[in-house]
């Protein structure tokens, strides 16, 4: 039976940031601002979906040797040995575990990757997301609980994931919420990183498919 792993830092991965708006927004006071709104009507409208309390994920099960062929493809794949690099939705949680910690807290108890929508280029997760109070100096917490899609696409820098739609049960999420979290794109802060931003512009194509992604070098 798999085992449930705690793993030390780990080299390249894809996927790393999986949660930089995320981060960003807790340091810049945890409210993620769009222009149609005034400071305090961004807070009610945040109010209407969030929750006090966090939802919790069951732990990410990775056994030994399903983390040691994990980190085989990604090394694999950053030394040019393959053209292609795909991955399950099991490994995309996998890489959660995984990744390295950036200091603002585990990504495995915000996020889950569930399935896909080909369709669309989407990976569909399971979320919880922090978030302030408009008086974030009290620092108390309040949680957006529901499921986020992510676009999977590639620009100059390369592979990144931004949010395309967010859904909470029975409640209503203001779509300039929405777009304002969509300009905190997953894997931008690792761009700028000698050791991650390289392997990211190799990606010339990122298709997602009926059971996770596949990442290409050739365009």
């Amino acid at each position: 039976m798999a085992r449930v792993e705690k793993v030390p830092v780990s080299g390249f991965s894809p996927f790393y940031g999986c949660l930089i708006m995320v981060m960003a927004a807790l340091v810049f006071g945890g409210i993620i601002a769009w222009s149609a709104y005034s400071l305090f009507q961004q807070d009610k409208a945040i109010a209407v979906f969030a929750s006090d309390q966090p939802q919790k994920f069951a732990p990410i099960e990775l056994s030994a040797e399903a983390r040691a062929a994990l980190e085989k493809k990604l090394a694999d794949f950053k030394a040019g040995q393959t053209t292609e690099l795909t991955l399950s939705i099991a490994e995309l949680n996998g890489l959660l575990l995984i990744a390295p910690d950036t200091g603002y807290g585990t990504y495995t108890e915000m996020l889950r990757f569930e399935r896909t929508e080909p369709e669309k280029n989407r990976l569909i997760a399971q979320v919880c997301l922090p978030m302030n109070h408009i008086k974030f100096w009290e620092d108390k917490k309040r949680y957006l609980n529901g499921e986020a899609a992510y676009e999977v696409l590639v620009h100059e820098a390369g592979v990144d994931a931004q949010v395309a739609d967010v859904k909470v049960p029975g409640k209503v999420v203001a779509e300039g919420f929405v777009t304002g979290m969509a300009t905190w794109t997953l894997l931008a802060p690792y761009a700028k990183l000698d050791a991650i931003g390289p392997s990211l512009k190799l990606v010339k194509k990122a298709t997602v498919t009926a059971d996770g992604v596949t990442l290409s070098t050739k365009g």
